[in-house]
């Protein structure tokens, strides 16, 4: 319909008809009569037809009759988008102008349209003064297109028409040499980016990319194809000259490229040879007007603001397509933060998300500019190291990167040092695809992470079966709980002062269906890695605290010793489910002893301080089985409330006879200048015994005894004890085995 603004004045139809060119006839598009009117009263004028409608399809039958110099089109309407009638007037080749609206703070909206050639994009809600600028600018840039185009039909064989199209487009034309330099650029370069055409002469392309978009630039600025699968439509940002005329708008600029490969020939009949690339670049206006973080953000991690997963596949691709062209080398390096979970579990996700923004910036310095980072998942990066000479490139950046995580990281307590393991996986030899470098990088990884983390590894082929191996471990481990694969063995600790056997020590073991009882040392590392150690430890808890409910009705005084994994400490309610289970088993807390390794009082105590003073306002025994392999300071052991020493068995093998054995009588004076209990572990031979108990040392454990055993033997190791024949032979407890 036709608005009939009051108080206008409206030409006959005979007028109508005479002046309809002189008239500048706009459509309005949107499914809010109050809207259509507001937009209607604001740009009326005497020059002007306005007219509006409400929904695609009756949008389509005006234009089916009728055509407008502008469209003012809502990007959401109710029976399609207003994309669809873009599609329809480019189908048809028509030329009608086109601002969108839209409610939506969408990029992919903006930029729909503006690719299928809208003039501007407005975001509700606008002012009066934004929409008639927006309007006069499409008009004015309508009028200068169809001077333009009268111009063209003049002058479309001639040089000059030409050079005036591009020296005036609203596009950055360029042309580059075969090595990748500027030898022309039209005027757009200086008011888009700010660079002097002439500065730039002779530059290579990567002086105006942005460092981010170094590596997709690559791939459109040495453009060589021609035709339909030259590049089309690749988004990029280009840099401003940071001593431009607009010093205070200093942020890349996003456009959209097309290019392709320049070819001369000498002769008519020889063959072609490539000259360099030409390219077109188109800004994209609207994106400054819109937040440009929802487009940043969907292809950014948003806490450390890296690349995601999904732009680094693009670049990793990238990457690879150029590496078969030259002929070269590229690397992917998969780091993995070691005991990133401690740092959550002690000081919250708080100060998990400073330490992760914090390692990603560490990790950014020690690349090179062209590299990628990205953060893969949770504590795991990965890096991509395109144009690598050789091996050594990337064991350069791995060594830089080991040294670079020497230093302490901050928080807002302290600070706390971190760890990386690291895999790398080289293109061509160890994949020739994204997914193969990426899998085969993380395979090596874990090679690092079973031999002990802090260090870096190359992909090896035969790295295939240990990751195998590992991986089908791992699942059968986290199967072996419900499967009732577990059993625990028991062996005893006897005090030779007091002819009896003081306390019994829980071992777990696992019954493999097709492999047999399975020892400790080759299953324990594999479940700390995969997180499995928890419910290990609370199932042997459990188990143990049970069948010591039963011992303990004959002998009362017996104590039950279990192990506990230093990845244990992660659990903020250790103490909660130790108690819970005494409580459940009717058991005081004076008869539980837990066994730690003596490197845990070495690492992060404000992680492990807490719980350990949990256990010990519990009432529960700790106890350090490998007393005098480690460092910790004296003042540890009364910090974290040790009750017992137990000499390692390392130290009992060593010892010959009755010399001296300077370390044991040193732990054996720190047990007795402390007041903390004092055991020895691995006691093999009678002689050892004696000189333990000539020592000092009054409880012990061993072969000498007796081996682990199941909870039957263990409970006649209990029931037949003969104190009166201790130190001859056997001493009467019977050696299981």
């Amino acid at each position: 319909m036709v608005i009939p603004w009051e108080g206008t004045s409206f030409p006959t139809e005979a007028n109508r008809r005479t002046s309809a060119e002189s008239l500048t006839r706009i459509l309005v598009v949107d499914d809010e009569p109050s809207l259509r009117r507001s937009v209607g009263a604001l740009l009326q004028g005497s020059d002007r037809l306005i007219e509006d409608c409400g929904s695609v399809a009756e949008t389509l039958a005006r234009l089916n009759t009728r055509s407008y110099d502008l469209l003012i089109l809502d990007f959401r309407l109710p029976d399609a988008s207003g994309l669809a009638v873009m599609d329809w007037l480019l189908s048809n080749d028509r030329r009608e102008s086109v601002i969108m609206i839209s409610g939506e703070q969408s990029m992919e909206a903006a930029i729909g349209a503006l690719r299928r050639g809208a003039d501007d994009f407005l975001i509700k809600p606008y002012g009066a003064d934004q929409i008639r600028r927006a309007v006069t600018g499409a008009l004015l840039k309508r009028q200068s297109e169809r001077t333009h185009r009268l111009s063209q039909q003049r002058l479309q064989s001639s040089e000059q028409m030409h050079r005036y199209m591009v020296e005036n487009s609203l596009d950055l034309i360029y042309t580059l040499d075969a090595e990748g330099r500027f030898n022309y650029l039209n005027l757009r370069i200086e008011s888009l980016l700010g660079h002097p055409r002439n500065a730039l002469i002779g530059k290579h392309f990567s002086e105006i990319v942005h460092p981010e978009d170094l590596e997709r630039a690559r791939y459109a600025f040495n453009e060589r194809r021609t035709g339909p699968r030259a590049t089309i439509n690749i988004e990029l940002r280009l840099a401003r000259n940071p001593y431009g005329a607009d010093g205070d708008d200093t942020g890349p600029v996003a456009v959209v490229l097309n290019a392709m490969g320049i070819y001369n020939s000498v002769e008519s009949r020889s063959p072609s040879h490539y000259a360099g690339t030409y390219g077109a670049a188109r800004s994209l206006p609207a994106l400054r007007t819109i937040e440009a973080t929802p487009r940043y953000q969907t292809y950014h991690d948003p806490l450390t603001q890296l690349p995601n997963n999904e732009l680094f596949q693009d670049r990793l691709n990238l990457a690879i397509t150029q590496a078969k062209r030259r002929k070269g080398l590229i690397a992917v390096m998969f780091i993995d933060m070691d005991r990133f979970k401690q740092v959550n579990e002690t000081h919250g996700q708080g100060e998990g998300d400073a330490l992760l923004r914090s390692v990603a910036l560490r990790l950014k310095q020690c690349l090179r500019r062209g590299d990628t980072l990205t953060r893969h998942r949770s504590d795991e990066f990965v890096v991509l190291l395109p144009d690598i000479n050789d091996q050594e490139d990337a064991r350069a950046i791995a060594e830089k990167v080991l040294l670079a995580f020497r230093k302490p990281f901050p928080l807002s307590e302290g600070e706390v040092l971190i760890t990386i393991s690291m895999g790398i996986a080289l293109h061509p030899e160890d994949g020739d695809t994204a997914e193969d470098l990426v899998q085969h990088a993380s395979v090596a990884m874990h090679q690092v992470k079973g031999d002990g983390r802090n260090a870096y590894s190359f992909f090896s082929p035969d790295m295939h079966a240990s990751y195998r191996t590992r991986v089908s471990l791992e699942k059968e481990l986290r199967q072996a709980i419900s499967r009732n694969e577990f059993e625990l063995h028991y062996q005893p600790l006897v005090s030779l002062s007091q002819d009896r056997i003081t306390g019994m020590e829980a071992l777990v073991r696992w019954r493999h269906p097709s492999h047999g009882i399975v020892a400790p040392s080759r299953f324990i590392h594999f479940a700390e890695e995969a997180g499995i150690i928890h419910d290990i430890s609370r199932w042997v808890l459990e188990t143990g605290c049970a069948q010591l409910a039963v011992w303990r009705r004959q002998f009362p005084d017996l104590r039950l010793t279990a192990n506990l994994s230093s990845r244990d400490f992660d659990q903020s309610d250790l103490s909660d489910t130790i108690s819970r289970t005494l409580s459940r088993n009717g058991l005081a807390a004076g008869s539980l002893e837990l066994e730690i390794a003596e490197s845990l009082l070495l690492e992060n105590t404000e992680r492990v301080a807490p719980r350990l003073q949990n256990l010990r306002e519990l009432g529960v025994g700790v106890s350090i089985h490998d007393f005098g392999t480690g460092y910790s300071s004296l003042v540890s052991l009364q910090r974290f409330g040790v009750t017992r020493l137990k000499i390692d068995r390392s130290f009992v093998r060593d010892m010959n006879g009755h010399g001296n054995h300077p370390i044991i009588s040193a732990i054996a004076g720190i047990a007795q200048g402390f007041d903390i209990r004092l055991a020895a572990e691995g006691v093999e031979r009678g002689e050892q015994m004696q000189t333990l108990d000539g020592m000092g040392c009054d409880e012990m454990q061993g072969f000498y005894f007796s081996r682990p055993v199941d909870a039957e033997a263990a409970t006649r190791l209990l029931r037949d004890f003969r104190p009166s024949r201790m130190g001859h032979g056997n001493n009467g407890v019977p050696a299981a085995s």
